[in-house]
């Protein structure tokens, strides 16, 4: 008697397990289901039109969140950097990443699998803001940067990061020459290559060097100072900076809140999916 019983609770066990298994087993299959169901769905988006209704990544009060929210039934997903939106794009949580072309060709190149598509989102030009009374420095900045332009200086400083098709690009790096002035204080984010990245402790890119030949215009030194990106007009707009670079894209909306400086550079949004 004792044996049967023994055998009864030893068939009962094996019947439990047997069943929790098949429970993980189909939950896992869920979830391996959810993720093959987003990269499926990331595959259908050809175009601009095939965002309709889908899961999009941006980088929180960039551009790219602005627009995003002007498509129709998109789900957007905001990430406080745009290197997050990428990874979550990799691991099938969300359809695709809207975000500027030049770091979008960054982070295309460092991770398998994913690509930019060849219709661009939108078109915008770049400029600095700066704060709203701040009408002496906006003056200064501009005539600084008209200069900057037509010595060429701007051209090869962009030319060096981002180097024309077929060409290998340069080695040329502006150097701050006034050591020894007043702060020029730049707000930046250093999560957006090539305008602004970290190297070790340093920050570099395109919109720092751009600052410090601004700054050598003004007579002044250049000192950076790095936060998230939706804390820039804020910082600028309460003189915790005096200039904002990080790659801001001149909108009607940022106009309500801050000035901008003379376009420096133009670019498009694009839209990363997976191959």
């Amino acid at each position: 008697m004792k044996t049967m019983k023994k055998i009864l609770a030893l068939a009962s066990v094996l019947a439990l397990t047997v069943g929790v298994c098949s429970a993980c087993s189909d939950k896992k299959d869920s979830g391996d289901s959810t993720a093959s169901t987003a990269a499926a769905d990331s595959a259908k988006i050809q175009t601009v039109d095939d965002l309709k209704g889908k899961k999009i990544g941006v980088q929180l009060g960039t551009t790219g969140d602005i627009y995003a929210g002007d498509v129709e039934d998109a789900k957007v997903e905001r990430y406080n950097k745009g290197a997050d939106a990428v990874m979550a794009l990799t691991q099938g949580k969300i359809d695709c990443v809207i975000i500027d072309e030049q770091p979008a060709k960054v982070f295309v190149s460092q991770n398998d699998g994913i690509e930019i598509l060849p219709e661009e989102f939108t078109n915008e030009d770049y400029a600095a803001v700066i704060k709203k009374d701040n009408t002496e420095l906006l003056e200064k900045v501009n005539k600084a940067l008209g200069e900057l332009k037509a010595d060429g200086t701007l051209d090869k400083i962009i030319a060096s990061y981002i180097p024309a098709e077929g060409d290998k690009g340069g080695d040329y790096h502006y150097t701050q020459t006034v050591k020894d002035g007043d702060n020029l204080v730049m707000a930046t984010n250093a999560e957006f290559p090539p305008y602004e990245y970290k190297e070790g402790n340093d920050i570099v890119g395109i919109d720092v060097e751009i600052g410090r030949a601004v700054a050598d215009k003004l007579g002044m030194t250049l000192k950076v100072e790095d936060m998230a990106f939706d804390s820039i007009i804020s910082a600028v707009s309460t003189g915790k900076a005096d200039i904002g670079l990080s790659g801001f894209t001149v909108t009607e909306d940022r106009k309500k809140q801050i000035n901008f400086t003379d376009s420096y550079t133009n670019t498009k949004q694009v839209i990363i999916v997976k191959k």
